[in-house]
């Protein structure tokens, strides 16, 4: 691109790719909760995350999704919208949108250079260095705030919510889609240990919308949002949903809240889904009602039905038929399960899943091995992953359990010898399924869509 921009120090990224693995070699600082090290950057930089409207979204599962729903509906009601969400599953800068498309390379180039002589400051202050994160947070406040201005920042918790880097901001509106076991080695190992992680995003005075269902959960977030005189909107309690038509084109489903009701056709797919548009359909009803924004009902219902989130039930080849989901957590598994069976009509399933090493990975296996006809394990391309033998042995422990007396197991190790398995053992009634990681999903998804420029990745 050799677009050059001196840094403070005269050393300066001269290119995309120098920039890109200049903030993925920041990987190594690993991810350190804290807010101290973005605060200086912002300081820095004159804090220009005070000038934009930001809906804040936490969650263990459904983030995304919900991202993706909030984007698109804001965007159709005639906004102009910027999101801010992780991993990404092509390209790295898939994670800075503006109107639903990518950060130009130059201008992450650019921006990228605004901040290297800080984070260089910074890094040789007892704080230590920012962490990748840290820094791409601060890319992207700045690309909302100083090059794209939009109307409102749709913004995605990297890990937790209260020493989350996200947490930053103060927002119009919070979002917490539901709990449930992810980096416990972060967050803690029980329910009401996460949640008060999550519950963290709750500002003083600011609205906050959740789906959260455990009781324990529950109770950490009415007690937090009552300490700082923020009303909870609870599903189940303030707002309701009901769903109705299930097809493999998509679902209708009745939403009942405070202010009215209103039914929403999806094309996304999966019970999680309607629960996720749900709460979306919520933060939506207070920006209309409380903050005077604009949202006429066919663009509302237009945004909703043309929400799509890759890697997430996606169907990406009909013959042989198969599907790519990335949940790589035990709340993940239930659903991906319970939705492939309410919404597929198959002979055979034949499953290929590859993991990282830190995950839940017995609590997933009960809920998806009932299902699998053939599981393919594999290992996704990536510095975490876990040995595929490993998760052999897993499988053979709860095997007589939990899985079909004649599950065919077969260990192949190199994802893309995986995939070609999966392709031909996949017959015309058969739905063929790869799941996991986002890591290995983004792998495949590129292979089996053709796309060149993938570059994967946190």
């Amino acid at each position: 691109m050799g677009v050059h921009i001196e840094g403070d120090n005269g050393e300066a990224l001269e290119s995309y790719g120098e920039a890109v693995d200049w903030i993925n070699g920041l990987i190594p600082f690993g991810i350190r909760p804290g807010l101290d090290r973005i605060h200086q950057l912002m300081e820095r930089l004159g804090n220009p995350h005070r000038r934009l409207k930001f809906i804040h979204v936490a969650g263990t599962n459904g983030k995304g999704s919900s991202c993706a729903f909030l984007t698109r509906t804001l965007l159709e009601c005639g906004y102009s919208v910027g999101t801010f969400t992780s991993p990404y599953i092509t390209k790295f800068t898939n994670r800075f949108q503006y109107n639903g498309q990518d950060i130009p390379e130059e201008t992450l180039l650019k921006l990228s250079n605004r901040v290297l002589p800080l984070v260089k400051d910074i890094a040789e202050s007892e704080l230590g260095s920012p962490t990748m994160f840290e820094v791409s947070t601060a890319i992207a406040i700045l690309y909302f705030a100083e090059e794209c201005y939009p109307d409102v920042v749709v913004w995605e918790t990297g890990l937790g919510g209260r020493m989350d880097v996200t947490n930053i901001v103060t927002p119009v509106v919070s979002l917490i889609t539901n709990i449930g076991y992810d980096h416990t080695d972060i967050l803690g190992d029980t329910i009401e240990q996460i949640a008060k992680e999550k519950a963290g995003i709750i500002k003083a005075g600011i609205p906050v919308v959740s789906c959260v269902e455990q009781p324990e959960a529950i109770a950490v977030l009415k007690e937090t949002a009552a300490g700082q005189k923020s009303t909870l909107y609870l599903l189940g309690e303030q707002f309701f949903y009901e769903r109705s038509q299930i097809s493999e084109q998509g679902q209708d489903m009745q939403f009942r809240g405070p202010f009215r009701d209103f039914s929403l056709n999806l094309s996304m797919l999966g019970e999680h889904q309607c629960k996720n548009a749900a709460g979306v359909m919520m933060v939506l009803e207070i920006l209309r009602q409380y903050m005077a924004f604009c949202l006429e009902d066919a663009d509302v219902l237009r945004g909703f039905r043309n929400t799509t989130w890759a890697g997430r039930l996606e169907q990406v080849s009909g013959n042989p038929r198969i599907v790519l989901d990335g949940a790589h957590n035990p709340e993940g598994a239930e659903s991906l399960a319970k939705s492939l069976r309410e919404t597929f009509r198959y002979r055979r399933l034949i499953l290929m899943m590859g993991m990282l090493a830190n995950k839940h990975h017995r609590a997933y296996l009960e809920h998806i091995l009932p299902i699998v006809d053939t599981l393919i394990l594999t290992e996704p391309d990536f510095r975490r992953k876990l040995d595929a033998g490993a998760l052999y042995d897993l499988v053979l422990e709860l095997k007589d359990s939990v899985a079909k007396p004649d599950l065919e197991i077969v260990v192949e190790r190199d994802w893309k010898k995986a995939l070609a398995l999966l392709e031909s053992r996949t017959e015309r009634e058969d739905l063929g399924v790869v799941t996991g990681t986002l890591y290995m999903i983004s792998d495949v998804r590129a292979t089996l869509l053709h796309q060149t420029d993938s570059e994967k990745g946190w």
